[in-house]
């Protein structure tokens, strides 16, 4: 049995805490010192642990049960989402799991069964959702996996071919550090928003932007800020530029077209660690389309004036320039071209790879790009191996649930939507990460099968055929470390598990003894093995890289244990080796060098993703037809008060909201001229459907643009007539966005290329319903 100190330290996606306790529960969690800009999330997790939407025991959706107790198999879910729950006691709820995923396996082979995860239902290295789930699946022969992620699909797919690794994307950024001793033209394309920057995948120690931006400011450097939104970027002195969403490619090929046209390219590098640069300089140019790109032209797309984008162009020339993108762009229809204009901008500056110059992806995207890091990364749970082969973009889900056998083209290769008759989801929330909801909600009804780990009666929860009541990171053990980060540390569980609920490892080796997979699966350990076996090959991991850790008892009762970075994260750029040797430390692209034209993409033939960066015009922008109808563009950015939908039914979440809907921001212009004003709900809507929102109007918006932050747990409107699409009650933005593809070559999410129109709402304001608990019926 683990001993618990008396003042636990927990672990969280967005910090690490000392727990305050009082009679045996934790009372309130306090940043560590060390925490120089903690964020106020872990308020929310104490009153999430018995939140009115707490999920108590086992459940499974009324009508499922009633057609397997009669042996009957039920081809689709149609009352997933509106149908009242039976509860089971845990053994009975286990058998019907198993039976059915053996079910599944038997008639249609293991590919039909999809395992869903996102991640971030745990910062710990053993209670981690996603890996818990593969592992449970591979164990009892595969499933069919995603790849990519909702956050930088596109930027995933494009980057590879460009330079031809994910360095600078995921990995191996210049360091904040040494932007902010040495550059001196910081250009944010997305800027660097602190809210995104309160987050880390796997847990932080202490937050990074604040200081990296301030030290940037007392060094007298110039900051500038490229975004619909002001306080994308929060910090005295940076100068905000608003240009049109969708619009950032065309606005860096004008400023290509300056360096070009000026003479101010470094043509010697070009020439010597590019690729394709001829072919792009002519599309710059205008001699291949009869178009130059020039201020001029970027002008009437961007909605910047023509003389500040050429004196942009001029300054990152004549100083030591960073370009800095936020993996939000990408997320837009033609996604990839944005990074790729970026890259090729950075290329004809000349300063890829010298101190403080070049470009980098997703810096505030989450707290840990840029940070300094350790020089060995700590195990986590093995996930087996799949002998699934197949998968699919994580962003064609519906598209895969709607079009079984449909084909469709990925990244050079024509492939097939597999028949998915099963879904395992644990951690993440779907019906927040994805897009058009109705339409997600219509795919859903097509399995015959949806099991559930859950803490909450969150919609994901709410749209499964059989639910399992899962722990927090509060109730549980674990260990804490992120790779974009420098420390390990305990997690301690400090509180009891609420009513029934277990950890989802102790759910999944409850189903792998029932499918004779159980040793398989837990290797003969409970979760405190687990702990000491991983613990004790991060011990010889951190040996080897020259680093001592104490014995693991020590470890758990003791201080969070703070790494050193390794001296070349601390002092290297992104691609400084290539840079001083293209022949001898070449790029993995093709030709070895980056490729500003791409022979691979030319041959793919995708008429959506071009051989070399290009403007292409989303379906839906400022600048398009549809504007007629829908005149203002929606911008459902990450959330400040939670991580995607985490605690939506808690503390700072909950707090934020107005008559219980989620805040719109509008400029005032925009609310003016629809009669609106802070404090009002209105409709906001477009053909995919509609959802309430809580007005406030905001000047740092560019006029036609509105902001709705995604994570409002979705609460359709249950009386909504058949033939209608239903009223989100509560303000997910994502009812309105679109789940259409970024390109054939990366099949990303295009949720920021958006138009909506909003509207007084004048009827009485429906109840927000969605935190509470759903209906429970008894057996039939």
């Amino acid at each position: 049995m683990l001993k618990t100190p008396e003042t636990p330290l927990v672990v969280a996606h967005w910090g690490s805490f000392r727990a305050e306790m009082e009679n045996g529960r934790p009372r309130r969690l306090i940043p560590l010192a060390q925490d120089p800009d903690p964020s106020p999330l872990g308020d929310s997790m104490i009153e999430g642990l018995n939140a009115p939407s707490r999920i108590r025991k086992p459940a499974v959706r009324a009508s499922f049960l009633a057609a397997r107790e009669a042996g009957k198999i039920a081809t689709q879910g149609a009352g997933r989402g509106r149908e009242p729950f039976v509860e089971l006691p845990w053994d009975e709820a286990l058998d019907l799991a198993a039976q059915e995923i053996e079910r599944v396996r038997q008639q249609h082979g293991n590919r039909a069964i999809y395992g869903g995860s996102y991640g971030w239902g745990s910062a710990g290295r053993f209670h981690h959702a996603q890996s818990q789930v593969h592992r449970f699946l591979n164990s009892i022969g595969g499933y069919t996996r995603s790849v990519q992620n909702y956050s930088y699909a596109a930027g995933d797919t494009i980057v590879p071919h460009v330079i031809g690794s994910k360095r600078g994307l995921v990995s191996h950024h210049t360091s904040w550090p040494r932007i902010a001793k040495t550059t001196e033209t910081l250009v944010m394309f997305g800027g660097v928003p602190a809210k995104n920057a309160q987050i880390c995948s796997g847990g932080l120690s202490r937050h990074i932007l604040t200081e990296n931006l301030e030290r940037l400011r007392a060094r007298g450097a110039r900051m500038i800020s490229i975004s619909p939104i002001r306080d994308d970027t929060v910090v005295e002195g940076v100068e905000w530029l608003p240009l049109r969403p969708g619009t950032d490619t065309a606005l860096l090929l004008a400023m290509g077209h300056v360096l070009l046209s000026e003479g101010l390219a470094d043509r010697a590098f070009l020439q010597s660690h590019t690729t394709g640069a001829a072919q792009l300089e002519a599309h710059i140019l205008g001699q291949d389309d009869g178009t130059p790109k020039t201020p001029d032209w970027a002008a009437g797309i961007t909605g910047l004036p023509a003389e500040r984008i050429a004196d942009l162009a001029r300054e990152m020339a004549a100083t030591r320039s960073f370009v800095m993108m936020a993996w939000s762009l990408q997320r837009s229809d033609g996604g990839e071209q944005p990074y790729w204009a970026a890259i090729a901008l950075a290329a004809m500056l000349g300063q890829i790879g010298l101190p403080g110059g070049g470009f980098g992806f997703g810096y505030a995207s989450t707290n840990g790009i840029g940070n300094l890091r350790p020089a060995f990364s700590f195990p986590a749970l093995p996930q087996l191996s799949n002998p699934v082969t197949d998968h699919i973009p994580v962003a064609r889900i519906a598209d895969a649930l709607l079009e079984p056998g449909a084909p469709y083209p990925f990244n050079g290769a024509e492939r097939h939507y597999p028949d998915l008759r099963l879904i395992y989801w644990a951690g993440g929330n779907p019906f927040h990460h994805h897009q058009d909801l109705n339409r997600l909600a219509r795919a859903w009804q097509r399995p015959e099968a949806v099991i559930v780990n859950e803490s909450w009666w969150n919609p994901l929860a709410r749209h499964a055929d059989i639910v399992f009541p899962a722990t927090t990171a509060l109730e549980r053990n674990d260990i804490a470390y992120s790779s974009y980060d420098r420390f390990i540390s305990p997690s301690h569980a400090v509180a009891r598990p609420h009513a029934e609920a277990r950890d989802d490892y102790a759910i999944f080796a409850g189903l792998a003894e029932r499918l004779g997979a159980g040793e398989k699966f837990t290797e003969g350990r409970d979760a405190e093995g687990w702990l000491r076996h991983l613990y004790a090959r991060g011990q010889r991991v951190a040996e080897a890289a020259g680093q001592a850790l104490p014995e693991f008892d020590d470890f758990w009762t003791g201080p969070q244990i703070v790494l050193e970075p390794t001296e070349d994260s601390r002092n290297g750029d992104l691609m400084q080796a290539f840079r001083a040797d293209p022949e001898g430390a070449p790029l993995t692209t093709p030709s070895g060098r980056i490729e500003l034209y791409s022979r691979t993409i030319a041959g793919f033939d995708y008429d959506d993703c071009p051989p070399h960066p290009t403007f292409l015009p989303p379906q839906e922008w400022l600048g398009s037809e549809a504007t007629a109808h829908f005149p203002l563009h929606l911008m459902s950015n990450q959330p400040a008060t939670r991580l995607h939908s985490q605690y939506d039914m808690a503390g700072v979440s909950r707090a934020s909201k107005v008559e219980g809907r989620e805040v719109m921001r509008m400029h005032p212009d925009d609310a003016a001229a629809r009669g609106l004003k802070t404090g009002d709900v209105a409709r906001v809507f477009n053909d995919r459907g509609a959802c309430l929102a809580a007005v406030e109007t905001y000047d740092g918006l560019l006029p036609g643009v509105v902001q709705l932050p995604t994570g409002a747990w979705w609460d359709p409107d249950p009386a909504a007539p058949s033939d209608r699409l239903p009223l989100d009650r509560h303000g997910n933005p994502n009812v309105l966005c679109p789940d259409r593809r970024t390109s054939k070559l990366s099949q990303g999410p295009s949720a920021h290329s958006c138009l909506v129109e909003v509207e007084a709402f004048t009827d009485p304001l429906p109840p927000v319903e969605v935190f509470d608990q759903p209906r429970f019926t008894g057996r039939d």
